[in-house]
């Protein structure tokens, strides 16, 4: 890889053989024959070899996300425990961050573990997956967290775009498309939302979000980016140069395949620096 920008991955899932023992049955067939991650990931690595995988890449850093997944009692529902996040960050300060995963079901229950988990757990912002929920961002069970969002001065990931899994335990409806985030910067301006696996089908319109709110960013993640649609690549490597963050959603795309598909992207000089590294540390407060 010619690229030699030390990058902050902004989407990582946790995958240590406890994380996945608490992760429901359908997952190796997602992740394995639809997502087309390698097979010997699904027995888990640790996070040292979690690390070396990033070293290689050039990665220095990575956002572990404790991941809430639908209601609990739901089909394919889980709820990532924030201390086995917590642990890691704190194990290698230097090299994870910890996202916490919101439950709009949970109330004021949940807006309190995203206090505690900011405030003394290490974790940097929070994150949510519409679509496990049934709930579009804009639904007024979000409103608490975006508040809380704002007051702690955390940003907030939220899938975009159509949900990508589809099987018997869990089909999911796809509730993440972006216009739905337009009322939800109006309502907290100063919210930094970040629209994460780029809005696909719905990119343009991802795309326009940013370009009309201060506070809403995109995350590069999840899609193959030789596969990101032209629009997309144009964008980033110009007028959208300030608002996109690089990750992997690993191990839905491997650390070093991503950086090396990067790299054949021809991106400018100055941009690589932004979307690698200096975007996210400016919206995450790293600086």
């Amino acid at each position: 890889m010619s690229n030699k920008v030390k990058a902050i991955d902004a989407v990582v899932n946790i995958w240590t053989k406890e994380t996945l023992s608490r992760r429901p049955g359908w997952g190796n067939d997602f992740f394995v024959g639809k997502m087309k991650a390698q097979d010997g990931l699904m027995r888990g690595l640790s996070l040292e070899q979690m690390l070396d995988r990033m070293q290689e890449a050039n990665i220095e850093q990575a956002f572990l996300i404790a991941a809430k997944v639908g209601r609990p009692g739901l089909p394919g529902c889980y709820h990532m425990p924030p201390e086995i996040v917590a642990e890691a960050v704190a194990k290698h300060p230097k090299r994870f961050s910890g996202l916490l995963g919101i439950d709009p079901f949970m109330g004021m229950d949940g807006v309190r573990q995203l206090e505690d988990a900011v405030k003394h757990k290490g974790f940097i912002g929070a994150h949510f997956y519409p679509h496990w929920f049934e709930l579009a961002p804009d639904h007024a069970k979000c409103y608490p967290f975006y508040a809380k969002c704002c007051e702690l001065g955390v940003p907030i990931q939220i899938q975009v775009g159509q949900s990508m899994i589809y099987a018997k335990e869990a089909p999911l409806k796809s509730t993440g498309q972006p216009i739905r985030l337009d009322a939800v910067a109006c309502d907290f301006p100063e919210l930094k939302l970040i629209g994460i696996h780029i809005g696909i089908p719905w990119t343009d319109e991802m795309i326009a979000m940013a370009w009309k709110h201060e506070n809403i960013y995109i995350g590069a993640d999840a899609h193959s980016p030789k596969y990101w649609p032209d629009s997309f690549t144009r964008y980033l490597n110009s007028y959208g140069q300030d608002k996109v963050i690089f990750g992997t959603d690993f191990p839905v795309l491997d650390f070093k395949r991503t950086m090396q598909e990067i790299d054949a992207l021809g991106l400018k000089p100055e941009v690589m620096q932004k979307f690698l590294r200096g975007n996210a540390r400016r919206i995450y407060n790293l600086e």
